[in-house]
């Protein structure tokens, strides 16, 4: 049996979180708030290449919160519905379509509540959850499909898989 946690596994992993925390700094001013288009949920389509994105993505996700300067709810439960949608997106990876889904629905699902009862954003749920949908559709689907692409032609280089 091959050991899940290899050098490469370990290494992949923390390149995954690294980009993740670089992308989320980077673009702070558009990835927090109740309107946001986080950059780095485009890697959310990482798990159709590697077991190594499901704790890459959710240790760069709970860095990322840390040092954006978010509340421990959104830290929490953030980083949560990040790890909940890879896990789910790389049980799904069979479809390279159906990965960025459970990013999508965890993200609008969880998000909405944090920037509601944590941050007191004074807006109605449901209006919450769609702007929050919106950025995840952008930066898992758009930006995360376009991703994939450019990894299906030269992932083999980078994954070696």
């Amino acid at each position: 049996m091959k050991n899940k946690f290899s050098v490469l596994f370990i290494a992949q992993s923390g390149l995954i979180a690294a980009l993740y925390i670089v992308l989320t700094s980077v673009f702070a001013p558009i990835s927090f708030g109740s309107v946001q288009l986080r950059i780095a949920e485009a890697l959310t389509i990482l798990p159709l290449f590697t077991p190594a994105a499901v704790p890459g993505l959710f240790v760069g996700c709970l860095l990322g919160n840390i040092l954006g300067g978010a509340i421990l709810p959104d830290i929490i439960f953030g980083s949560l519905a990040t790890l909940i949608g890879a896990v789910l997106g790389y049980r799904l990876r069979k479809n390279r379509w159906l990965v960025p889904i459970p990013a999508v629905i965890s993200n609008t699902v969880i998000v909405p509540f944090v920037l509601r009862y944590g941050y007191g954003v004074n807006l109605p749920l449901p209006i919450i959850a769609l702007t929050i949908c919106i950025g995840e559709v952008l930066g898992c689907f758009v930006l995360g499909e376009l991703l994939a692409t450019l990894l299906l032609r030269y992932g083999k280089r980078i994954f070696g898989n």
